[in-house]
């Protein structure tokens, strides 16, 4: 299984860099110990000298995921295994079958785990099986301390190869997760713009020349049916149970809205600017549909203040209640939180009698904002048919908008006492939307 570059491998060839040099400084603890006893006491210096050089060729050369090819491991099991064999010579047969331990030691081991992290578990066995039977050669086949090292090398190349397989499988893993969850990010970003904008537009049509005929009438039956097919592609995403948001008070269900179960934008691209049954009237910023009308300007330091785009709801039905100070909030969170506060107030006109009130709240660590009507509630399980008709503007408009934002939506509906939805956004947690393409 090929090395990918980086990732979780990384921190195992660190530690078979620091395991090189920890076995080299006791392969010389142990050459120190018993060099009076070897055969040829001279020889041993040079092979010490080769094992340090050695050490510092593999800890640069396996530090590039490009040189940890089949020519570097080969070299490696060459250049150990031939060590290793330099053993009777230096150190004797003699001392050799009377326990005196090879040249090489634990340093033995750098191979075996090189291969098992490159390669898994049949890798690390290979090695461990060449290195082993190159140690039994040198120390004798029956000694109890050959057949100990053998064994030893062997589990070392299978466990490490296993768990070096299982990090890299994790990691795949997790980058195929961290990949489908931004693709799904940006699916909600699209559904919800479309959602806002084509969507609505084609609602327009096919309402106003549902009654005519001729062309008039069959460009509304048309885009009655694209309309309809838009709405079952989006809906075909994730669900809107899957986007996080607050607690549903009792006797509600979870992200309940009004009657209709279409929440839109406030500010629908039907139009440059457009008056509801509400009286409330919406521009909808260049470029971007659905989006909240431009307030007083941002700020040297990339903040909004909130009352400015929400001072635009306001109206004879609608009536906002604000902070006498500036409630500031980076400008993209801003401008997404007026959206979802238009979506509400968009619901109230299509499907309540119009009135609504909005509350603005700075707690400081947190924006609170609650939009409230007076219409007749919502019937238990008319956001999830909502939802499968491709109707996803609370999902999207406003709650998949404050998620996105690292917020939560709360909304509490009574069948014949009203709406209140409230948004909550923490001011640490206001960061830019996370789909692939940046800011919703």
């Amino acid at each position: 299984m090929p090395t990918p570059p980086g990732g979780l491998e990384v921190p195992l060839w660190r530690a078979i860099a620091v395991y090189r040099v920890a076995a080299l400084g006791y392969a010389c603890a142990v050459l120190l110990r018993d060099l009076h006893r070897y055969a040829h006491p001279l020889a041993a210096w040079p092979v010490l000298v080769a094992m340090a050089g050695w050490t510092a060729f593999t800890a640069y050369a396996y530090a590039r995921p490009t040189r940890r090819g089949w020519p570097l491991l080969l070299a490696d099991l060459g250049v150990v295994l031939g060590i290793l064999l330099l053993s009777p010579g230096v150190v004797g047969r003699a001392a050799l079958a009377a326990g005196v331990p090879a040249l090489a030691v634990a340093w033995l081991g750098g191979p075996v785990l090189a291969w098992a992290v490159s390669g898994g578990r049949r890798r690390g066995a290979a090695a461990a099986l060449v290195l082993g039977a190159g140690d039994l050669v040198v120390r004798g086949w029956l000694a109890p301390s050959a057949l100990n090292g053998a064994v030893l090398l062997l589990l070392a190349g299978v466990v490490v190869g296993h768990v070096a397989r299982l990090a890299v499988t994790a990691e795949q893993r997790l980058q195929r997760a961290v990949e489908l969850e931004a693709a799904t990010r940006e699916r909600e970003r699209l559904a919800r713009d479309i959602h806002d904008s084509v969507l609505q537009v084609l609602a327009m049509v096919q309402r106003r020349g549902a009654h005519l005929d001729g062309e008039a009438g069959e460009l509304a039956r048309l885009a009655g049916e694209q309309e309809a097919a838009l709405r079952a592609l989006i809906a075909t995403g994730p669900p809107a149970s899957r986007l996080p948001s607050g607690p549903v008070a009792p006797g509600s269900p979870p992200g309940s809205v009004a009657p209709g179960a279409s929440s839109v934008s406030g500010a629908s691209s039907v139009a440059a600017s457009r008056s509801g049954p509400a009286g409330w009237s919406v521009d909808p910023a260049p470029g971007r549909a659905g989006a909240a009308p431009p307030g007083g300007g941002t700020a040297a330091d990339g903040t909004r203040d909130l009352r400015d785009l929400l001072r635009r709801f306001a109206g004879p039905t609608v009536s906002l209640a604000a902070p006498a100070t500036a409630v500031p909030l980076p400008e993209h969170a801003a401008e997404e939180v007026a959206a979802a506060v238009a979506a509400a107030l968009d619901n109230v006109a299509r499907h309540a009698d119009g009135r609504a009130w909005v509350l603005l709240e700075d707690e400081g660590t947190l924006v609170r904002v609650s939009v409230r009507d007076a219409g007749p509630g919502i019937p238990p399980g008319r956001l999830d048919e909502a939802a499968a008709q491709g109707r996803l503007g609370v999902a999207q408009s406003i709650r998949g908008r404050l998620a996105d934002l690292g917020g939560s939506t709360t909304v509490t509906a009574h069948p014949g006492e009203g709406t209140e939805i409230e948004l909550v956004l923490p001011r640490s947690r206001a960061t830019r939307p996370r789909g692939l393409g940046g800011a919703a």
